[in-house]
């Protein structure tokens, strides 16, 4: 029995993982985190997300209850993800992160403070996306310079970053792939007389519109063809699923920062 704590408990994805967890025999919810001052703090976590009665109370500090804990499952923010990362490493407890728009600074922290536990980071914890990802690395091997890459996302208005940590990460798999530097190479907006397109251009475009939960689309542009990859949710329970995923998956693993790709066995297929 894996026993798991979740932050952001009071947040969309934290109750879909929270609720969806409720409904499973071998893992279960020890503890639920959310910030000083939110309305759910000291109710039962059960009653706050509407499915009944749990044994968990809703608190505002991880310290307090990380010890009963085997994972943390982290889906806030970059900023308040390092510091439940830091309490997690102190304590030696496993930690799955799905929060997006960390700096380079911040993911050299992350790096270092994941010597130290077990750590699965991942902008897109959903399954399909992570076999998409995949799939780019193989397509762009064989397209190499020959084809324009251009890759569209779009997501609900409210979301807060973009482009999406997603995108980011499928463009950072094609430059990779590529052998690009995709900061010099991504190009994110064109208006007016920009000129003919460079062959080592990657356009990361965004659309931001009503409640869409996730698209992203990668054409592969050749003369006289395309070829589009696309993957699209339908709600977050795809991404909640793949972070209890990795939460089963990451108790079992040696200290390091681990991805999506490694839940998956992903990374060992050529």
């Amino acid at each position: 029995m894996v026993k798991a704590i979740v932050t952001g408990a009071g947040g969309k994805m934290g109750g879909r993982i929270i609720t969806l967890i409720s409904a499973l025999e071998d893992i279960r919810v020890v503890g639920a985190i959310e910030v000083a001052g939110h309305p759910i703090i000291g109710r039962n976590v059960g009653h706050s997300l509407g499915w009944g009665t749990s044994s968990v109370t809703v608190g505002s500090q991880l310290a307090d209850c990380i010890d009963q804990a085997d994972v943390v499952i982290d889906f806030t923010n970059h900023e308040a993800s390092l510091h439940y990362l830091e309490i997690a490493s102190e304590k030696n407890r496993s930690i799955v992160i799905g929060s997006t728009g960390f700096t380079p600074a911040e993911m050299n922290i992350v790096k270092r403070l994941a010597e130290k536990t077990r750590c699965v980071l991942s902008p897109n914890m959903s399954v399909g996306v992570n076999v998409m990802l995949k799939v780019l690395e193989y397509c762009s091997g064989i397209f190499g310079d020959d084809y324009d890459v251009e890759i569209l996302e779009a997501h609900h208005h409210s979301k807060k970053d973009a482009p999406s940590g997603t995108a980011m990460q499928m463009a950072q798999v094609i430059a990779d792939k590529l052998g690009r530097d995709l900061g010099k190479e991504a190009v994110y907006t064109r208006k007016g007389i920009i000129g003919e397109r460079t062959r080592t251009e990657i356009g990361i475009q965004t659309l931001r519109a009503g409640d869409i939960a996730g698209e992203h689309t990668v054409m592969f542009g050749g003369i006289g063809e395309r070829l589009e990859v696309t993957h699209r949710a339908y709600s977050r329970d795809n991404f909640a699923k793949g972070a209890i995923r990795a939460a089963q998956w990451i108790v079992h693993q040696e200290n390091g920062l681990y991805d999506m790709q490694d839940v998956l066995g992903l990374r060992e297929i050529k």
